[in-house]
């Protein structure tokens, strides 16, 4: 009787708090007979999912092809194999590599996303990413290091909209971030470092923009952090809106109410 095989299942799993993963990845973990985590980033607390007797390899110390050797060494045996990574998959994930070597031999793929943790930070806050006649755009992006950006989207161009960022993989970076926030947004400007977001070490801290590299340097803030920037920091609970979403205004007509 041949093997039935399964599609390598590319898993979100989130910001690192095990309960903000999806429930269709939730319930790939519960049923994957192999999983392959990136063990630098995705807290083990996020296995807590995977059924009795599961395997489970960290990706940490592996290299590419020993990543595919092992995910091809499952398939084969008709394993339900999942391949998990922090956050969502489609964000610096490195996961298209990945996805082509697979290709190469035939292994089908499917992809579940996750959480990422620019979201998670919003939630952990309280705030919004655009507001009405605020912002309504929000950038994703990191700064250049072992893996370069392209020049048009480095930092200080994309900071020049003035719009709300969140600022990955770039806190070893901050003295060069600070200095650009501050010329495009303003030193007094509030930005927020977030770290390890959702995780039980979550920690957030709201500063001008001019004392970031000293909070980084005062909290001893590595890695796993996110920085923040945008106006729409500034309306909390006592700020009013200058104009308020149409969606629930009264004299507002849509499909759904007249």
């Amino acid at each position: 009787m041949p093997i039935t095989t399964h599609p390598i299942l590319f898993v979100g799993a989130g910001p690192g708090d095990p309960e903000l993963i999806t429930v269709k990845g939730q319930k790939a973990l519960m049923q994957a007979d192999c999983i392959v985590y990136s063990g630098s980033l995705v807290p083990e607390a996020v296995l807590k999912w995977k059924k009795e007797g599961a395997e489970t390899v960290n990706s940490a110390p592996l290299h590419l092809e020993q990543i595919i050797e092992r995910i091809q060494s499952a398939w084969q045996q008709g394993q339900k194999v999942v391949r998990l990574h922090t956050g969502d998959p489609s964000l610096y994930s490195a996961m298209i590599e990945q996805v082509q070597e697979l290709a190469k031999q035939n292994i089908p793929y499917r992809v579940i996303p996750g959480v990422t943790a620019a979201f998670a930070a919003a939630a952990g806050l309280g705030f919004v990413y655009t507001l009405p006649e605020v912002t309504q755009t929000l950038i994703l992006t990191r700064m250049p290091g072992r893996t370069p950006v392209p020049e048009k989207e480095h930092l200080r161009f994309l900071a020049g909209h003035q719009c709300s960022l969140a600022i990955y993989l770039s806190v070893s970076l901050v003295e060069e971030v600070a200095d650009i926030l501050g010329e495009a947004y303003g030193p007094e400007v509030s930005c927020v470092l977030a770290s390890r977001v959702s995780q039980p070490e979550e920690s957030f801290f709201c500063t001008p923009v001019k004392d970031l590299v000293k909070t980084v340097e005062q909290e001893q803030i590595k890695r796993q952090a996110l920085i923040i920037i945008g106006k729409t920091l500034e309306y909390g609970t006592e700020k009013a809106l200058s104009a308020k979403s149409k969606l629930y205004a009264e004299h507002f007509s849509h499909g759904f109410r007249k």
